[in-house]
């Protein structure tokens, strides 16, 4: 797999950054302060070489913002002990702000996205909701996001900025610029080989506006053409790519080799699959699957994403009542520990769904939510509510400050983030 100008522009500004703070600031780890769902952009009724984080062009006329990544001389690749001494150059806040990935309308960001940028240190951000304005324009919301990166706020680190480009009912960024993209079901007629050079075409076009992650594709499998219609976050809108785990594994996982040839990290979902529940997390509560076991055959398609090198892994809203039926996906340890880190090797990022805006989370505060998801061992968390972060973010320090082992938690969570965008 080759890698893209995207990569190794963002490995330097990982090293580079880490060497600021340090110089900078004398920080270390002891002087520390301490969908489709919504994270798939508005409902239509709701990752071998690895990409890394990116910062966008900082100029926000037409000729800068249309093209793509500024080229930057390479650096030698950071090691993991880059990461180590990047961590311990971040305060508490900050390393916590690595654990967020909040929404932005795709149009423009609203002040409470900004505010959780600027005063909670968020690291990570996706265009949400649908724009039609095109290129020119998206990059330059891009580079409004990541304007706002420095050693205040995230210590220096680019943001992973990412958005959903599915196809079908589920494409965030379209107009001058953005192909129009079949549903994943279309896609599959085409076969492996077209989905890859497609996927990476659509992808080099992501990458061109500055954003480095893109939340597809879906590897849930849908059990039957006869009962999709009726499984509502899936199959009602043709986001499945077929009828068999390794049909869906063959042309799913082409469309994801497809993203990273064009520097663009995927993020396979809904893991461990939504392809046999009825309603959909987003509008319902109580979502509950009743088949899906530790070994389920559905599993092969994330098991293939994985050894791959793919290094994203969304973890669905649902109940799964023969693994975990007492606790939500995302705050499952059985799920997103034994299942996704032991049984499957998966050392990436475990990131969540939309914990902030949809039904299913209803009964949860936004700091229990965190929490929660956290303690079961997620390393990422997606919210669709700007205004949801600072309950959030405000309640991970206060734990992690009187909680040793929950301390651990996020110190090992936020290492897991520095490491990825430093493409390890």
């Amino acid at each position: 797999m080759r890698k893209s100008n995207t990569i190794a522009s963002l490995s330097m500004s990982i090293a580079a950054a880490g060497a600021l703070i340090a110089m900078a600031s004398g920080c270390s780890a002891g002087t520390a302060s301490g969908g489709p769902s919504s994270a798939e952009g508005t409902s239509p009724s709701p990752s071998s070489s690895q990409p890394t984080a990116s910062t966008a062009p900082t100029s926000t006329s037409p000729s800068a913002t249309s093209t793509a990544t500024p080229q930057v001389p390479a650096p030698a690749t950071p090691t993991a002990s880059a990461a180590e001494q990047q961590l311990a150059a971040l305060t508490l806040e900050q390393r916590v702000g690595q654990l967020f990935m909040v929404a932005a309308k795709a149009t423009g960001a609203e002040p409470a996205t900004m505010e959780a940028l600027k005063k909670y240190h968020a690291g990570n951000v996706y265009l949400s909701g649908r724009s039609k304005a095109g290129a020119t324009t998206t990059a330059a919301v891009v580079s409004s996001l990541t304007g706002t990166v420095s050693p205040a706020t995230t210590g220096g680190v680019p943001l992973f900025v990412a958005t959903d480009q599915e196809g079908g009912f589920v494409q965030v960024l379209s107009g001058p610029g953005f192909s129009t993209m079949p549903t994943a079901l279309v896609q599959a007629s085409s076969g492996a080989a077209k989905i890859r050079s497609d996927a990476e075409l659509w992808g080099k076009e992501l990458s061109s506006v500055g954003v480095n992650v893109n939340l597809a594709p879906v590897l849930d499998t849908v059990t039957s053409p006869q009962f999709a219609p009726s499984n509502g976050p899936i199959g009602h809108f043709q986001r499945e790519y077929g009828y068999a785990p390794d049909t869906v594994s063959e042309l799913g996982n082409a469309f994801a080799a497809g993203m990273k040839d064009a520097g663009v990290a995927p993020v396979v979902k809904h893991f461990p699959g939504l392809g046999r529940v009825v309603p959909n997390t987003d509008v319902t509560s109580h979502v509950r699957d009743t088949a899906t076991t530790r070994t389920d055959p559905a599993l092969e398609p994330f098991k293939a994403a994985i050894e791959s090198g793919t290094q994203w892994v969304m973890v669905s809203n649902a109940f799964y009542d023969k693994i975990d039926p007492a606790n939500i996906a995302p705050f499952s340890t059985a799920i997103m520990d034994t299942m996704l880190r032991k049984d499957a090797g998966f050392t990436g990022i475990v990131l969540s769904d939309d914990l902030c805006s949809a039904a299913q989370l209803e009964g949860w505060s936004d700091a229990d939510r965190a929490l929660n998801f956290f303690t079961a061992g997620g390393t990422m968390l997606v919210c669709a509510d700007p205004t949801s972060i600072p309950a959030m973010h405000q309640a991970v320090v206060k734990k992690a400050q009187a909680d040793p082992a929950f301390r651990a938690k996020v110190d090992a969570a936020a290492l897991t983030v520095l490491r990825v965008k430093a493409g390890k």
